[in-house]
C-alpha cells in the first residue's frame, strides 16, 4: 500500500498553499472613456494603485439601469510579505459591454468618475 498516504500529504499540501487573493478596488481612477457602437459599450479606465505587485486590472459591471451603468475598477493585491515597490503605479483596464447607455459611473476606493457615453 505504497499511496496510502497520498491522500493525507494531498490534503496537508493544499492547506499550506496561501489562501487565493481577493481583488480589491484601485487606489484611484484618473480618466474614463465611455463609446458605443452597435450595441455594445467600450470602456477605458486609466487609474493607479498605491505598491507595485497589483496585477489582473479589470472592470467589473455592477449594475446598469438602462441610463446609467455602475462598475468598479479592481485589481489583485500582491500577497502578503512580497516585496514591492512603494510608488503609486499606472493601472489600465478596458471592457466591452452589451447594452446600451448614456453614462458610465466607475468606482475607485479613493474616489469615484462618471463620464457621459459617446456615440
Amino acid at each position: 500500500m505504497k499511496f496510502a498516504a497520498l491522500p493525507v500529504f494531498a490534503c496537508a499540501l493544499l492547506c499550506t498553499l496561501p489562501a487565493m487573493a481577493v481583488e480589491k478596488r484601485v487606489f484611484r481612477i484618473d480618466s474614463l472613456i465611455a463609446t458605443q457602437k452597435d450595441g455594445t459599450i467600450q470602456l477605458q479606465a486609466k487609474g493607479a494603485v498605491q505598491t507595485g505587485g497589483w496585477t489582473k486590472p479589470r472592470l467589473h459591471v455592477m449594475h446598469g439601469d438602462g441610463k446609467t451603468l455602475t462598475v468598479e475598477f479592481l485589481a489583485t493585491p500582491p500577497p502578503p510579505g512580497m516585496t514591492v515597490i512603494d510608488a503609486v503605479v499606472p493601472v489600465t483596464a478596458t471592457i466591452e459591454i452589451k447594452g446600451k447607455a448614456t453614462s458610465v459611473h466607475v468606482l475607485a476606493d479613493e474616489n469615484e468618475m462618471t463620464s457621459q457615453v459617446l456615440r
